[in-house]
């Protein structure tokens, strides 16, 4: 898709984080735009997961900024509060709250936080739970649930808070290999819908398809970024060559 400066929603530029002086991020610089499924690639430990959770502030930076919607979040006054509405982020680990229902999940932030009208929020959550095939999960307990369908809740619970980007954090490690699909299934649809994503996957197959970008990470650095095709098939450095390799794509 052709992009132009006007709809950069995040740049990231020169950002740098350690953790015990350690450095994890070592000037990573990257540009997402509206409608975008931006996917980063890279072996365990290169700071994927890191990049994602300072993009909505989960984690402090040491240098450089990020900029959403040409502000840049490092300032003093930042309220990440607001900024975590409209930058949504799904984890591996679902983070559901296990005394409550699917709904009481779902409608938890859109109520508390939001202040926004129930009957309105219900129905925008039964219409995201029947997409994913879930509706009649909705007075379910998360214990009653198989890991594949607690994701898709967390997806959905996100979803609701009507965010403008997503932030996916390898959501499918934890799953079993038939419940992996399922998720995949609904992070396909939101792509087709035009939903702009950052998506952090070791799904070699699923990030081919789905992504408008790569940027390949090793050691805290982005090493390469390209159009799917052309990384896949003709990465330019030896690195993302190895890395490839692994998967036999390359």
């Amino acid at each position: 898709m052709d992009k132009n400066n006007s709809s950069v929603l995040i740049e990231v530029q020169e950002l740098h984080k350690e953790y015990d002086n350690k450095e994890i991020l070592k000037g990573v610089s990257l540009e997402l735009h509206k409608g975008e499924v931006l996917v980063v690639l890279g072996p365990s430990g290169c700071g994927k997961s890191t990049l994602l959770r300072c993009l909505n502030g989960l984690e402090k930076i040491q240098g450089g900024d990020i900029i959403f919607k040409n502000n840049s979040l490092t300032e003093k006054n930042t309220n990440w509060q607001d900024v975590r509405e409209k930058i949504g982020m799904v984890f591996q680990n679902y983070e559901l709250f296990p005394h409550m229902t699917v709904i009481e999940n779902i409608l938890l932030g859109p109520l508390k936080v939001q202040k926004r009208d129930k009957v309105e929020v219900l129905a925008q959550a039964e219409q995201l739970l029947d997409k994913v095939g879930l509706l009649d999960r909705k007075n379910a307990y998360p214990r009653q649930l198989s890991g594949g369908q607690k994701q898709r809740i967390a997806i959905v619970r996100a979803l609701c808070m009507n965010p403008e980007v997503m932030l996916f954090d390898e959501v499918t490690a934890s799953l079993d290999p038939e419940m992996v699909r399922e998720v995949l299934e609904v992070m396909q649809s939101l792509a087709k819908q035009g939903m702009t994503m950052v998506i952090v996957t070791h799904e070699m197959g699923f990030a081919r398809s789905v992504a408008d970008k790569v940027v390949f990470m090793d050691q805290g650095k982005v090493c390469e970024t390209a159009k799917p095709d052309e990384f896949f098939t003709n990465p330019k450095t030896e690195r993302a060559k190895q890395f490839l390799n692994i998967f036999q794509y390359n």
